[in-house]
């Protein structure tokens, strides 16, 4: 996956909106607010922290030991940071999703209704 389609990946869900709350070079992908993606689209490999069930993140590192580990600068038991290119790509987009579903659930039943996401 290209740092253009994870990109678009991130954009594609209902409402998702990228910011720059971390200057120009940190992109932020946020549904409703809060963040389900943060990359650095022009990072050398190109990584991403992505939100994840804690069981699933304990895996997913297991699994995928070096493409796959604790989320860098980010709460260790609830956030991984995955290297892109070191996973195949239907992964990521479903990591990327699981992650997006994630933060919706926590989002007020007004809001989930509104995302088409229950």
């Amino acid at each position: 996956m290209t740092p253009a389609g994870l990109r678009a990946l991130c954009l594609s869900f209902n409402a998702a909106v990228e910011d720059f709350p971390f200057g120009p070079d940190t992109s932020v992908f946020k549904v409703q607010g809060k963040m389900f993606a943060l990359t650095r689209l022009d990072g050398e490999p190109l990584t991403v922290n992505l939100k994840c069930d804690p069981d699933d993140a304990v895996r997913l590192r297991g699994e995928h030991p070096g493409a796959v580990v604790p989320g860098w600068h980010m709460n260790k038991r609830h956030w991984n940071t995955v290297t892109v290119g070191e996973l195949p790509a239907r992964l990521v987009r479903e990591l990327v999703e699981d992650s997006y579903d994630l933060v919706v659930a926590g989002l007020p039943r007004a809001d989930r209704l509104r995302l088409d996401r229950p």
